[in-house]
């Protein structure tokens, strides 16, 4: 029986509700994180600093042996460029950028040369672009002073501060999801499991992170992830458990951007399952009208955060 997704009644008030309780969260982890990560950002931008004499000193060189620093790099140009702006006026390989960020690294499989080269056209478009209004030791022959790089460095951090806390945030998300289902079901007499198989998962048991084999059109099988895979109390020897997807967000934009994700999985989950596959959401945040009729037209149900009792009607 459908639990929430046929009562659109209750769907305005419930969005409140969430949003209330993902703000009280987020006033309350949002300042710390962002604290912490703008002093390291800090500490970060000094030594990028250091080592290039206050970006006098720019070179291919320290970006191959410093493929961290392209990321401040970036963010100390006037505008900021963006990835993708980079790789045009750099004329560069767009995964060599998303290397250096994302891992932290240039692959050694690349052609020495062809990096190098790479590296040098960033150093110069980067140089080009300095904001002289950070970095004002470039609009005339004197050194830059402690306070000059001080208060250079914490511009370029704040400015790194969205894009590292962000990450931050949205990991913190998820692991307070986590934390309030398994103190739900911890509660009621279920038990954390090391069990990774649907089929092989014990009564009253559930595990996180659950890679789920499920079927694309064309009967081609797909792995796809699951948060919270639960096995019921009452369950019997043939049932599947209940699939849970935790769902946060800070904003209505982002959400009806993604809502598609949840149908796709859906689907796939029920070629590889047939129609008795149980698949809900767990909500907690910025979930309007338009996001939850799009996903009660797919017939997928959903729990909110600030109403857990709710995972009772499931069989819970």
């Amino acid at each position: 029986m459908p639990v929430n997704l046929d009562k659109p009644q209750r769907w305005k008030a419930d969005t409140q509700l969430s949003v209330d309780d993902y703000n009280r969260w987020f006033l309350e982890y949002a300042p710390v994180t962002y604290r912490e990560t703008r002093a390291r950002a800090t500490v970060y931008v000094e030594d990028i600093l250091l080592r290039t004499n206050n970006l006098r000193h720019l070179t291919a060189d320290l970006l191959f042996q410093h493929p961290d620093a392209l990321e401040m790099l970036r963010m100390s140009t006037s505008p900021p460029i963006a990835r993708d702006r980079l790789v045009g006026l750099a004329q560069v390989s767009k995964s060599l950028i998303e290397n250096m960020e994302r891992n932290k690294r240039i692959s050694p499989n690349l052609p020495q040369t062809m990096v190098r080269e790479q590296l040098e056209r960033i150093t110069t478009v980067i140089t080009h672009l300095i904001d002289r209004d950070i970095f004002i030791w470039f609009n005339g022959s004197s050194d830059a002073t402690p306070d000059d790089v001080r208060r250079a460095s914490t511009v370029v951090a704040d400015r790194l501060c969205g894009m590292l806390t962000d990450p931050l945030i949205r990991n913190a998300q998820e692991k307070r999801q986590l934390q309030r289902i398994s103190q739900w079901l911890e509660m009621r007499g279920y038990l954390q499991s090391e069990v990774r198989s649907l089929r092989q998962m014990q009564p009253g048991t559930f595990a996180h992170r659950v890679n789920v084999a499920a079927m694309q059109e064309g009967s081609v099988i797909v792995n796809i992830p699951i948060d919270t895979v639960i096995m019921p109390l009452s369950a019997a020897a043939d049932d599947l458990p209940l699939l849970v997807e935790a769902k946060s967000a800070g904003d209505f934009t982002n959400t009806n951007k993604r809502r598609k994700e949840e149908a796709t999985k859906m689907r796939q989950l029920r070629n590889a399952f047939g129609e008795q596959v149980r698949f809900i959401l767990l909500l907690g945040g910025y979930f309007d009208s338009g996001y939850l009729g799009y996903e009660a037209a797919e017939g997928i149900d959903w729990v909110w955060e600030h109403r857990m009792d709710d995972l009772t009607e499931f069989g819970l």
